[in-house]
């Protein structure tokens, strides 16, 4: 029933995860999955919430330029050049919601905004939202469930039970085990299962590529070569690891994917992981 891309080992909200139609009355014939939660009908590939001005816009524009079906629910004040951002990423192919001039606080956007979201396959959150929205969306969410956890804060136990992807670097990982950032590997893995003892995350470490943990395992990806032509698609690293699951790739492939692309931003640009890594690994 459910059309959800779905990584080896991902946890589809984790175990006991009560879904958000438990955070309400269901409508008459709704269908729920086998963890309680309500399916929607999927009417586009990827949503996004944050800002229009963020990382996470980017990254709506380049699953736009990958031919995705788009949409960013944006939240937060966008400034002076909201005219500007809105403009590009319409050029881009991202639908915008709410339209401008609205008069909601954040987390009523995201609930005016629920066919979005529960309507995309993938639903990509990032830390630059406040924790009322993220779990508002979250809640709302009937696709895969992506986190990017930056710029890097505790976030509640709920939305990252909720998530099914965790897509930290390994400066993030550490403030999220409140720890140190691991020197080597196996500390990135025992960081990831302590922070999410059943869940799935992709850590990633710039230059030297990224670890894919799920609860059956553990496998590095490493860097491609400089010079290579594997960043030629663009598009950073998130953007390619989810358009690459939504092309139905595994786990490990879609991280392949997301490693060649990923030295490449949303933008065109390195998508700041390189360099987040490079200094949390104290390496």
């Amino acid at each position: 029933m459910s059309q959800r891309p779905a990584p080896a080992g991902a946890s589809h909200h984790g175990p006991g995860h009560d879904g958000p139609g438990h955070d309400g009355p269901a409508p008459a014939g709704a269908v729920r999955d086998a963890h309680g939660r309500l399916q929607a009908p999927k009417t586009r590939d990827v949503t996004v919430v944050g800002p229009l001005g963020g990382a996470g816009a980017a990254h709506a524009a380049a699953a736009a330029r990958r031919g995705r079906s788009t949409a960013l629910v944006a939240v937060g004040d966008a400034g002076a050049p909201e005219r500007a951002v809105r403009a590009a990423l319409a050029a881009a192919g991202v639908e915008v919601a709410p339209g401008p001039g609205d008069r909601l606080d954040d987390a009523a956007r995201v609930r005016d905004a629920a066919a979005l979201v529960s309507g995309a396959r993938v639903v990509l959150l990032r830390c630059e939202a406040p924790d009322a929205v993220l779990l508002a969306a979250a809640r709302l969410c009937t696709g895969l469930l992506v986190l990017d956890p930056a710029p890097p804060r505790p976030l509640p136990p709920e939305l990252l039970r909720r998530t099914d992807l965790l897509v930290p670097g390994a400066a993030e990982l550490a403030v999220l085990a409140g720890e140190e950032p691991a020197a080597d590997v196996e500390g990135l893995v025992r960081q990831a299962r302590a922070v999410r003892p059943d869940g799935t995350s992709v850590v990633t470490r710039g230059a030297r590529g990224c670890v894919v943990v799920t609860p059956a395992g553990v496998a590095e990806v490493p860097a491609v070569p400089a010079g290579s032509g594997g960043a030629g698609a663009g598009g950073g690293f998130v953007a390619a690891l989810t358009d690459a699951l939504l092309r139905g790739a595994g786990l490990v492939q879609a991280a392949r994917a997301a490693v060649a692309a990923g030295r490449d931003g949303p933008d065109g640009h390195d998508d700041g992981h390189d360099e987040r890594d490079e200094r949390g690994s104290g390496t």
